[in-house]
């Protein structure tokens, strides 16, 4: 149980400090950011639907961002960019960075413990294991660039492309 304490006690240290830098970074580059060369990045589709998602739900939004995979950055640096209030802001970050915190040091330590006793007892179904999760992100990789590539531009049209 202390390897569980001390590894949430990290992570939700580290969680505060990316996420509250990252609200920090939109909520000094604000409006400003609309307008520069990242203004592509910031109008990408995660962007866009975190962003109507915050207006629409506010805090809760950047709570429950913290069990998502690639929606938490979105989540942090837009509400930083449309200036929540510190005081709706603090305690979603320190809710989600906690449940974020907990679900991975638990479900960390216990990957990271059968990963152990896997390649201790049986080293090539251990490597074996590996290289299949391996294998199985690279396919997913692929598999989303490819799709990405093959959609249409949202900003495309016949005149542009004829």
């Amino acid at each position: 149980m202390d390897k569980v304490v001390v590894t949430a006690g990290a992570l939700y240290v580290i969680v505060l400090l990316r996420a509250g830098g990252t609200f920090a970074v939109g909520w000094l580059a604000g409006a400003g950011a609309r307008r520069s060369r990242f203004a592509g990045r910031i109008s990408s589709a995660k962007f866009l639907r975190a962003e109507r998602a915050i207006q629409r739900w506010g805090a809760p939004v950047v709570a429950l961002s913290f069990l998502t995979i690639g929606f938490q950055t979105a989540a942090n640096f837009l509400a930083g960019s449309m200036r929540m209030p510190l005081p709706r802001y603090l305690p979603a970050l320190f809710v989600g960075g906690a449940a974020w915190a907990m679900i991975y040091a638990t479900a960390g330590i216990g990957v990271l413990e059968v990963l152990g006793r896997l390649f201790a007892e049986r080293t090539a179904l251990g490597v074996s294991g590996v290289a299949a999760l391996l294998l199985a992100v690279c396919g997913v990789v692929v598999y989303r660039r490819r799709r990405a590539a093959a959609a249409p531009s949202p900003s495309g049209t016949a005149a542009e492309e004829g």
